[in-house]
């Protein structure tokens, strides 16, 4: 996992919007006809529009700027990252646990940024939205 899980979704979701743009064309024309044999796969995108919308208020709902003491905690995540990569070294048994903490602090250490990608993912979001609405749309 990357050092920010916030990136790490901007770049999934740019992903996304990039392949969708390239084939929106070919699977709406599919979808529609599938949607008449088999009408569960509108739950495909109605899961995948309604579940990108609660990503995009959840993100819309981050305000970190606000949050005093923000760098130092940010510099304790980082020093319990080393920390942690030594300790797996030498507890290889462990790993799994310590595998664990390792991507909690994947999450703190991402929290400074996200006021940098916020927009950037609601955008793509937006526009995998409508992509996803371009399709069901006959």
């Amino acid at each position: 996992m990357a050092d920010d899980i916030y990136q790490d979704l901007k770049n999934d979701l740019q992903q996304f919007k990039d392949f969708l743009a390239g084939h929106v064309n070919t699977i709406k024309p599919a979808y529609q006809a599938l949607v008449h044999i088999v009408p569960r796969i509108a739950t495909l995108l109605d899961g995948l529009i309604d579940l990108l919308n609660r990503v995009k208020t959840e993100i819309q709902n981050l305000n970190v700027g606000s949050i005093p003491g923000l760098a130092d905690v940010t510099a304790f995540t980082e020093q319990a990252r080393n920390f942690l990569q030594s300790a797996k070294t030498l507890l290889p048994d462990q790993a799994s646990t310590i595998d664990d903490v390792l991507a909690a602090t994947d999450v703190v250490s991402g929290l400074p940024s996200v006021d940098q990608v916020k927009g950037d993912i609601v955008a793509l979001i937006d526009a995998i939205v409508a992509d996803l609405t371009q399709i069901k749309t006959p």
